[in-house]
């Protein structure tokens, strides 16, 4: 593990330091509580927690807080028998939007394998009663990769999004380590360039972690691999194990080496990027329409 000179006490590096304020999260829990409402925010142990709830932003899960997939880096509680999807939640996430004053969402979910759609119905439902709601609001969606139906991925773009992202996560190499159950580099590229055959007007983003175990070059290829799929917009992170049971941190990044790749990215052909050491999927999202 490479942590390089600057280092805390804990052994992690200086630039790894942020702290959640559960005092600073409070009002916003309580709000998602009281609307039964889940966001990746918690469920996935982000570490900006603090920070965007601070800020009054979130990003909403759908489709119930259980996953049929078992990545090796996610927090997200998994398992073979999720729950029905609720027929209220997306007016609920309109409630929510309006009393947290939010003009970017983020929808996710977790991977619904046992939907014939993938839950693709439910996303285009999240939309279309967001957009009566409000059409002034933009809205992201953070896909899972519907075991790329064209059919599940068109149900989606028809609700037109304004935002289509979908995470590549890893390099090729790794993935039968880290996410040994469902997850495929191959589709999600699949997803991608479907997504850009059938709404080439809707931009795609993904996000990749890194310290995983990647190399340079490697990393360097996704980018191409994106940008070739048809991704305008990339988020670029360091990997924080969310427990001892998930899988481990090989190396910390540094904080220029995110510079650098961020570069890279720009220079391979991305439109904008994000990269650093806290940088996740739905970080600063409005960011990337400006």
């Amino acid at each position: 593990m490479n942590i390089g000179l600057r280092t805390l006490s804990t052994g992690l590096p200086a630039w790894i330091n942020k702290k959640i304020s559960l005092r600073d999260c409070a009002e916003v829990k309580r709000l998602l509580k009281d609307l039964r409402l889940n966001t990746v925010c918690e469920k996935a142990l982000c570490p900006n927690m603090g920070e965007c709830f601070t800020r009054r932003q979130v990003t909403f899960i759908i489709l119930g807080a259980i996953c049929t997939r078992a990545c090796r880096f996610c927090a997200v509680a998994k398992g073979q028998a999720p729950v029905v999807p609720d027929p209220d939640e997306p007016r609920r996430i309109v409630e929510a939007v309006q009393k947290l004053g939010l003009t970017h969402v983020v929808i996710t979910s977790v991977t619904r394998d046992d939907l014939a759609d993938g839950g693709a119905s439910v996303f285009a439902k999240t939309i279309f009663n967001l957009r009566m709601a409000n059409k002034q609001v933009m809205i992201e969606t953070l896909i899972p990769d519907f075991n790329a139906s064209e059919k599940s991925l068109r149900a989606l773009a028809q609700a037109s999004p304004d935002i289509i992202a979908h995470n590549i996560e890893t390099v090729p190499r790794l993935y039968k380590e880290i996410r040994p159950r469902g997850a495929s580099y191959n589709r999600s590229l699949q997803v991608l360039r479907r997504l850009k055959d059938i709404a080439p007007g809707i931009p795609l983003k993904s996000g990749l972690m890194l310290g995983l175990g990647e190399k340079k070059e490697e990393v360097f290829a996704v980018f191409d691999d994106l940008v070739e799929a048809g991704c305008q917009f990339m988020s670029i992170g360091q990997y924080l194990a969310p427990s001892n049971n998930h899988f481990p941190v090989h190396e910390y990044i540094y904080p220029e080496t995110f510079e650098e790749y961020k570069e890279t990215a720009l220079s391979r052909g991305f439109s904008y990027v994000k990269s650093g050491p806290y940088v996740r999927s739905s970080y600063a999202a409005s960011d990337y329409n400006q």
